[in-house]
């Protein structure tokens, strides 16, 4: 059944056939010739480029049932049936956060596996305020949006109760400041022994209640905070962007140009951002910052995951995907391959990095700021995944693949979404 955030359930058409059961079908589910008056031919192509570019097409998400899984009306995507059968939606609300160039379509097939296997859990919204061009505006712009619009996708839904980000490349970056700014506590008074009710008043002494703090992110319990192939620690450092190779004038050359392919993200990725004389936003975002409390927001999920290719993504470095140093990176004898998730090549559990037994080189400036950054983030525990398309045909994609962004291209990384939807924390 279809969903509308309105409580009103409509009826389908039954799937189209196809010989490629796994892929999705699209139709135009924003714009209708037929509710508008007549308008010349060279209007409507251009209103229906417009509305694509806005990523305001739909899948028919059907599962083996014939049941429409997705929202008519906005990229919240849940199973219509299962609710209806509870008489609620789920509690659990899945924020998805495309990357540089990306949009809402990019999480199609991630959001769609979600809602297939936990039917009854999740809502998934993929966002769609950073797209296109405006994902050229600068992590903390790009922050900022995200944030009023979980906001707002919190009140569209004021039954959840949790909240999860799952992000793609820059996306994670963005997801990051976007949750330094949502970040809030909720205080709760906790009666600390029964033995302190008063049978003269007929009332707890105010000494036998204890105040605690909860924290919050847009009101909600933090869960699961995702991240697929996001430079956490930028593009600066050596090989952290690896299509130049390593090679050192190339690199520099990119510091130097980065703003006029990326604009202030570039700036940001670059570490060359230096707004009213302020330190890079990225070294500003390991640690609290004034209003914005980064790490404190990072501190609250229940689960922090980064998942990194370990080799042919030629946009994100290995190190900077998982947040490691270069010796703490996995040697090739000790990768394996796992039957279930052939694609995942190594898994480390929750790691908090010790700083008192590490050092810095302090030879290079550029190394310094990624210890910097590296002890920042590591002062909470992460889950880091290793990802390998080494024998895959859709290796020199990866940087793709390891989301599916387009299944006909990015299939084989199907493997990883079931490994991040299988250990996903409800």
């Amino acid at each position: 059944m279809l969903a509308s955030d309105s409580g009103s359930v409509l009826r389908p058409k039954p799937p189209i056939p196809t010989p490629y059961p796994t892929r999705s079908l699209f139709r135009p589910c924003c714009f209708d010739p037929g509710s508008r008056p007549a308008a010349p031919n060279l209007t409507l192509k251009m209103e229906l480029l417009r509305r694509m570019g806005r990523g305001c097409f739909k899948a028919d998400a059907v599962d083996a049932g014939g049941r429409d899984l997705f929202d008519t009306r906005r990229r919240d995507l849940f199973d219509a049936t299962v609710a209806s059968s509870h008489n609620s939606v789920p509690l659990h609300l899945v924020i998805m956060v495309n990357g540089i160039i990306g949009s809402a379509a990019d999480w199609r097939y991630a959001a769609e596996q979600f809602v297939k296997k936990l039917p009854d859990k999740v809502i998934v919204h993929r966002s769609e305020c950073n797209s296109s061009k405006l994902t050229f505006d600068g992590v903390d712009t790009m922050g900022e949006r995200l944030a009023e619009e979980v906001l707002s996708v919190v009140r569209r839904w004021p039954e959840v109760q949790k909240i999860s980000f799952v992000a793609h490349s820059l996306g994670g970056l963005v997801a990051r400041y976007a949750i330094g700014r949502l970040y809030d506590y909720s205080s709760t008074l906790t009666l600390v022994s029964k033995d302190c009710f008063s049978e003269e008043k007929s009332e707890y002494s105010k000494q036998c209640l204890e105040q605690s703090y909860e924290p919050k992110i847009a009101g909600l319990e933090p869960m699961n905070f995702i991240t697929f192939a996001t430079p956490h620690l930028g593009s600066r450092g050596n090989k952290q962007l690896p299509f130049l190779c390593g090679l050192s004038f190339l690199e520099r050359r990119a510091s130097e140009t980065a703003h006029l392919v990326a604009g202030r993200s570039g700036k940001h990725l670059f570490l060359m951002d230096n707004d009213d004389g302020k330190r890079p936003l990225l070294l500003r975002m390991v640690n609290d910052s004034g209003d914005l409390k980064f790490m404190s927001a990072l501190r609250a999920f229940k689960r922090r995951v980064a998942y990194a290719n370990a080799n042919y993504d030629h946009m994100v470095g290995w190190r900077t995907s998982s947040i490691r140093r270069q010796h703490e990176l996995p040697k090739s004898n000790l990768l394996v391959i796992n039957e279930r998730y052939p694609h995942i090549v190594y898994v480390e559990g929750e790691t908090v990095d010790d700083i008192g037994n590490k050092t810095s080189n302090i030879g290079s400036q550029i190394i310094d700021l990624e210890e910097e950054m590296i002890r920042g983030l590591t002062q909470v525990s992460w889950e880091r995944v290793d990802v390998s398309f080494q024998k895959s045909k859709q290796r020199y994609i990866a940087h793709s693949t390891i989301q599916v962004k387009t299944y006909w291209l990015n299939s084989d990384g199907a493997d990883v979404v079931y490994h991040m939807i299988d250990n996903f924390l409800l």
